[in-house]
This record gives C-alpha cells, structure tokens and sequence, in this order.
C-alpha cells in the first residue's frame, strides 16, 4: 500500500527542518501528492515527468562542462528530485517505494564490484575492471541478442556509441581507425555525389549513416562525441559572439554585413585566441 503521508501540521514542520536530508525530501514528495497538495503534482504521471527528467540530466552534465560547481550542486538536487518523483508514482500505484530503489542499486553496487565487496583481487587495471562490469551485466540480463538493453531515449550520438561498443564485443568492428576513416569519406563521397539524384528520404538515410560512422571514429578515438559537438558548439557561440561585436563597434550587426567580412572577422577571433593560448576541453566549454 502506498506510504500516507503525515498530516500537515507534521508535514509543514518537517519542510522547514534542515537537518531531515533524505526522509524530508521523501515527505515533501508525498505532500505535493497528497490529496490536498499541489493540483498539478498530482495530475502528473511517469510519461509526463520523464521528459524533465531527461533535461535535468542534460542540465548537471552542461554545469560539470562549464565547471560551474555551485549550479552543479542544485542541478544534482534537481535530479535526485526526479527519482524521488518517479518512486512516489510507483508507490502511489503499489508498483514499488524509494527505499526499494536504493536497495536495488546497492545490491547492484555490490554485486558488480567483486574486486572491492568480495573474494576477488583488486589488482586489476581499469580496462580490466571495465571488462568485468559488462560480463556481470551480460549475466544479469541472461540470454538476450546482443544490442537489447541500449536506451532508446539516449541521445543518438551516446547511443550510436554504445550500440557499437556492443557490436564490438563479439568481434564486429573495424581493426583501425584508418578504415573508420576512409569510411567516412567514402559516406561523404556518396552522400554529395548522389544528393541530387537521390529522393528526401534517402539523402536522409545516407547522412544518418554518415553520422553513424562518425560516432563510431569517436569511439576509436576514445572522444565522447556529446562532449566533442557541445565543446564545437560553444566555440561556434563564443567566435560569433566576437563578429557580433566588432560589428556593433560600427553600428551594425550581421545582418548589415556579407559572409567575406564575417569569415575575415572568424579568422581574427579565431587568431586572438590561439594568440591568448586558450585550450578548450570538454570541461572548459
């Protein structure tokens, strides 16, 4: 049976109690759902919230890009706070409560660090570690087909990536990155050679495949490539910021300007960087 929540002189208490940590949050939970708590907490249910739960995601890796800590430590809030949501839901329906959540990933924890919790030595390299944490995984999903089990709702980069990795394990890759890359100009090659004779739907096809291939460089190249395209991404950002502004020491913006004058402008911030020595990574975007 679902937890009832306490009564709201007790339940009000507890919201303005610091040092409650986890049983707070869990209560505060069970308040909004409660039948006289929030109208739209309660009108919610696992469709509608697993959105927000994967923006939170995306919004605690975008803080650790940014080494913004302090927007770190309340993003990581919000994403404990869907975990909290989603278990209350599964209570509220008898599914399942919170604390078998914990129970699951602890025994989880446990079983798949034998080198740490058990008989095992922990003199193994991480590579060797890594390999381990996929056979105790493959075991607890008993027989399956090889790529089961890859989220759909992870972004098509991560997924690509994983999907491949998969692939790779039973011996399904390319021996170099090489060959990775001469296929991806081969892709490139068709793709431009044949977009004007090929329909919508197959230049679609062939730039997914295009992309696919990518992905799996990235992979050969130890990148990860949602890290790779959002560092790209603020570097584009950062650079057109600077033509913006050296546009409006003039007056003008880029729409009053052509695509020679914002390329020279390109090179210049492009060059003032590389003067101040600047060296992005992943976590310095």
């Amino acid at each position: 049976m679902p937890k009832r929540p306490l009564p709201r002189s007790e339940s009000d208490a507890l919201v303005h109690d610091a040092t409650a940590g986890m049983p707070r949050l869990l209560e505060i939970m069970a308040r909004l759902r409660a039948p006289d708590g929030c109208p739209w907490d309660r009108e919610q249910d696992f469709s509608t919230i697993a959105p927000y739960t994967l923006e939170e995601a995306h919004e605690v890796a975008d803080a650790i890009a940014r080494e913004a800590w302090d927007e770190l430590r309340l993003e990581l809030g919000d994403l404990l706070f869907q975990s909290v949501y989603h278990a209350q839901l599964a209570e509220d329906a008898g599914l399942f409560a919170f604390e078998d959540v914990v129970l699951a990933i602890s025994d989880k924890m446990v079983a798949r660090h034998p080198h740490v919790f058990g008989d095992e030595s922990n003199a193994k390299s991480a590579e060797q570690q890594t390999a381990d944490w996929e056979r105790v995984k493959a075991a607890e999903r008993g027989p399956a087909r090889t790529l089961d089990g890859v989220a759909m709702a992870l972004p098509a980069l991560t997924r690509a990536v994983k999907l491949q990795k998969r692939a790779a394990r039973v011996g399904f890759d390319w021996p170099s990155t090489a060959e990775v890359v001469d296929k991806i100009v081969e892709e490139a090659q068709e793709l431009t050679e044949a977009r004007d004779r090929l329909t919508e739907a197959e230049v679609f096809e062939e730039f997914g495949d295009l992309m696919f291939v990518v992905a799996n460089l990235a992979r050969h190249l130890k990148i990860d490539p949602e890290a790779a395209l959002r560092a790209a991404n603020a570097k584009f950002t950062r650079r057109f910021g600077r033509i913006e502004d050296w546009l409006a020491e003039s007056g003008r913006s880029p729409a009053d300007s052509d695509l020679a004058e914002m390329d020279a402008l390109w090179n210049r911030a492009k060059t003032e960087e590389k003067a101040r020595g600047e060296r992005r990574t992943p976590n310095s975007v």
